[in-house]
This record gives structure tokens, C-alpha cells and sequence, in this order.
């Protein structure tokens, strides 16, 4: 923990050396707060320097549980000693919806912040979205942690891909990939006009799918090249880091025959095809006719929406609360569907959402032909039952903790549609839902019961269920 901390500590650092660059009122707290982190982090190092190095699965799940809300404890001290966010719950909240990489946020004006916590919100977003513990295992492999047992309870989906023998070297692949694809979007954006702070904030919080912005209006801001660009780099995001450094050496089949790749960018089209025609309905209903410009900006409003909203971004150039039911409730539905496994984004899943829909394909046809054996594939090979039943378990305790969940806000006096919208937000890693949460809202006068539920619901909702909810099974600590 010491180690991991130590991580973060170096990321407060640096958003200690923005905030100073510009002149900062906040400079100290941003400073306070790098030293106590810094102290803590080799206290920790120091402290357990000589204990057993070897990592099982017991301890993997227990400090990838941990290291989140660690860091985010941490994390919320220049928030807090600066008086930006001078509400404990609000700075948890706030820092647990960064690293999380929800992107939900308690500020009612976005920029009224320094430029120290700007980039700071950022960073969070940043370091969660690839999360901390494939950075360590990337940079700090002195440790001699069993990187294997991290790595697994981390990238706790359904399957991950070793691309190198070494632990280490994979999860070097994968932040070097995440790096370049972040400095290739803040150039890109440089080009595009957008002032280099805002530039680099926002290459950020887009490859970590992560939604926080340094504009009250979002990425609506922003020109329509702009809103293109960030929609292409949150698509790119979307799809498995793998397959992604698999088309970087020259294996481009790998991605484009991948069954859920395929099947996520056919939704995208779909919804994107969908939402075009609708707000061009309505378009045409108030105004009598359809030009090339408004039709411009439906199909850019209508993909930009279904990319953000299916990879977790959060980002927005539109009110979708605006739209007709029948186009926001499409919008909500997507909340639940989230990109492809081995990717920044929250949700379900398409993997998941493929296998779910195969084993009731299969089982419908036994119930046809009894006799009859119906193997469910995945990229032409046959999926084993391990992997089926984790995928109707993950299915049966996303909904139970979503019933919960919104249980707990209605309990404490949000409305039913918005406690339904405000769950599927937070154990999704959406950010923004549907009434006043919004993406015009924030959640600001969120009841602050709801906020602590709602930070354990992201926390989650971004572990994948199974490791929070392994650390309850008494038979992880039976010897």
C-alpha cells in the first residue's frame, strides 16, 4: 500500500508544480498535501519493507480493494485543505467519482476551480482509468510483488490477455499504449485550437473514459472538430487495450474478427442511426424542414451521446433530458451495456451481454431439441461453463446490487425515477443519469447518505462486483 500510495504521491506532485506554474492560491494546500502523502507512502514502504513479499489471491483481492480507497482519501486533500470542496463528503465523493473514473461531480461551477485542482481531477481519472495497480506493476516491479494475482483481481472482467511471458512487460504494453494514445489526442487537440491546458486536461479524462471537463458546458464548448475528435478517441478507448496494441505490431485481423468488437461498433452505428432520425423528426416537426445543417447536428449529437454514454465517458454537448422519452430512455438503456472488456469503460459489458444472450439462445433451442448438444461459442471457440456461470452470477448481483442501491437513495428521499438513474450512473461508471443528475445537473444537493452509498456503488461498479464482494466470503479466509 505504501508502494501504491507512493504512486500517487508523485501524480500530487506534479499537479503541485501546474498549480505553483499558474500562480495558484492553492499551491500550499496542493504541497500540504503531496508532503503528508509522501510521508504516509514511505512510512508504509519502510514499515513493511521486510515482510513476505509473495501476493496470493487472498491478498490480491484485499489491496486492490484497499488501494482505491486509500488513494481516494488522499486524494481528496487539496480539495479540501484549499476550501474549494470545503465538505468532507463532498471531497470523497468527488475524488472517488475521479478515480473510479465515473466523472459525477458536485460542483455546480467547473471553473471557479484553480488550475492546480483541474488538474488534479484529471489526473485522478487518469491513473483510474488503466488503474494504479497495472501502473505499478508497470514501473515498480523492485517490489517483488506476485504481480499475476494484482494484475488478476484488477483486470477483473472475464478474461485478460497476457501479450509478454513477464507480468510486468504486459502491463508496460498496456500503459505505454494508454500514454501514447493520450498524448496523440492532446496534440490533436492542440492543433484543433483548444488552449494546451485544456488540451492535456481533456486528453486525460477522455482515454480513461473518465467525463470530468474544465467547462461547465462540457466538450459542448468546444467547436464540432473538437466534439468529433473526442467522440473518436472515447470510441477507441472503448474497444480492448490488447486487441489495441495487437493492431500496433501489425495484427489488425485480431481486432476487426473479434466477435465483441464487432458487435460494440454495430451498436454504436445502430443507436447513432436511430438517434439521428429521431431528433430529426423532432426538428422537423417544429420547424417544418430538414437542412444539411441540422442534420449535421443530429447525427453529431446523436453519436457523440451514444459513444460517451456507451464507454462511461460522461462527457456531453447536449441535454439529452431535453430530447423526447423515447430518445433519453434509449440513452438510459445504453448506461447499462458499457464498451468491450479490457477497456477503460464501466458497464456490463459486451462480452457479458453476448454470452448472456447466446446461453438463452441455447437454451431455447434444448428445450426444442432435448437431446440435441448446443455449444456457446465466442470467436468461433467453444465458451467454457466456468465462464458462463461467472457471467450469470455477475448478471444476478448487478441487478441485486442495483435494486439495493436504488433502494438506498429512495430510503433517503430521491424520487424512484432519479434513485433508478442515479444507481445505474454510479455502478456503471456513467457519471451523469436522468432528471436532475442529469447532464446539465450535478449532484450537489445529492442527500449525503446517498453520496456515501453512491461512492461504494462506483467503487463496485469499477472493481467488477466479484473482488468488493470476495472480501465478505468467509471461505477467501479460510486457511
Amino acid at each position: 500500500m505504501g508502494a501504491l500510495l507512493l504512486i500517487e504521491s508523485v501524480f500530487m506532485a506534479i499537479a503541485t508544480g501546474v498549480s505553483m506554474w499558474y500562480g495558484d492560491a492553492d499551491s500550499d494546500s496542493f504541497l500540504v498535501s503531496t508532503i503528508i502523502t509522501m510521508s504516509v507512502s514511505l512510512y508504509g514502504f519502510l514499515f513493511g519493507r521486510k515482510a513476505d513479499a509473495r501476493v496470493g489471491e487472498r491478498e490480491g483481492y484485499v489491496i486492490v480493494a484497499c488501494v482505491w480507497i486509500v488513494c481516494s482519501m488522499f486524494g481528496l486533500l487539496p480539495y479540501y485543505l484549499s476550501g474549494q470542496i470545503p465538505d468532507l463528503t463532498d471531497a470523497w465523493f468527488e475524488t472517488m467519482s475521479g478515480f473510479t473514473t465515473t466523472g459525477a461531480t458536485i460542483l455546480p461551477d467547473i471553473e471557479q476551480l484553480t488550475h492546480g485542482a483541474l488538474f488534479w481531477r484529471a489526473t485522478t481519472q487518469w491513473l483510474g482509468g488503466m488503474g494504479i495497480i497495472v501502473l505499478s506493476l508497470a514501473l515498480l516491479p523492485m517490489f517483488g510483488l506476485n504481480g499475476m494475482q494484482l494484475y488478476a483481481a484488477e483486470m477483473n472482467g472475464l478474461s485478460y490477455e497476457k501479450l509478454s511471458p513477464r507480468i510486468s512487460d504486459t502491463a508496460r504494453h498496456l500503459w505505454l499504449t494508454y500514454i501514447l494514445l493520450t498524448v496523440g489526442l492532446a496534440l490533436l487537440l492542440w492543433i484543433e485550437r483548444m488552449p494546451i491546458f485544456d488540451a492535456i486536461c481533456h486528453a486525460l479524462t477522455t482515454i480513461a473514459t473518465g467525463g470530468f471537463s474544465t467547462k461547465n458546458l462540457s466538450i459542448a464548448y468546444y467547436s464540432p472538430l473538437i466534439q468529433y475528435t473526442i467522440a473518436l478517441f472515447m470510441l477507441l478507448s472503448g474497444l480492448n487495450f490488447g486487441l489495441i496494441i495487437l493492431l500496433f505490431r501489425g495484427k489488425p485481423r485480431r481486432l476487426f474478427h473479434d466477435e465483441e468488437t464487432r458487435w460494440y461498433l454495430s451498436a454504436v452505428a445502430a443507436v447513432t442511426l436511430v438517434l439521428t432520425i429521431g431528433l430529426s423528426v423532432v426538428h422537423l416537426q417544429y420547424t417544418g424542414a430538414v437542412t444539411w445543417q441540422s442534420l449535421e447536428q443530429a447525427f453529431r449529437e446523436g453519436l457523440f451521446t451514444t459513444i460517451t454514454t456507451m464507454t462511461s465517458s460522461g462527457f456531453g454537448i447536449t441535454d439529452y433530458m431535453q430530447w423526447t422519452s423515447f430518445l433519453w430512455v434509449i440513452v438510459f438503456f445504453l448506461m447499462f451495456t458499457g464498451a468491450s472488456s479490457g477497456s477503460t469503460s464501466g458497464g456490463i459489458k459486451w462480452v457479458r451481454i453476448l454470452i448472456f444472450a447466446k446461453s438463452g439462445v441455447a437454451e431455447f433451442k434444448r428445450r426444442i431439441h432435448p437431446n440435441a448438444i448446443v455449444p456457446i461459442k465466442l470467436n468461433d471457440k467453444p465458451v467454457s461453463q466456468g465462464t458462463i456461470n461467472n457471467v450469470m452470477a455477475f448478471m444476478v448481483f448487478y441487478i441485486m446490487i442495483l435494486v439495493a442501491t436504488t433502494l438506498a437513495f429512495c430510503a433517503v428521499g430521491v424520487n424512484f425515477d432519479e434513485s433508478v438513474g442515479a444507481a445505474v450512473s454510479a455502478l456503471g461508471n456513467i457519471g451523469p443519469s436522468i432528471g436532475q443528475y442529469g447532464p446539465a445537473g450535478t449532484y450537489a444537493d445529492f442527500p449525503a447518505v446517498g453520496k456515501w452509498v453512491m461512492t461504494l456503488a462506483m467503487l463496485i461498479g469499477r472493481l467488477e462486483i466479484f473482488t468488493i464482494l470476495l472480501l465478505f466470503s468467509k471461505s477467501l479466509w479460510k486457511k
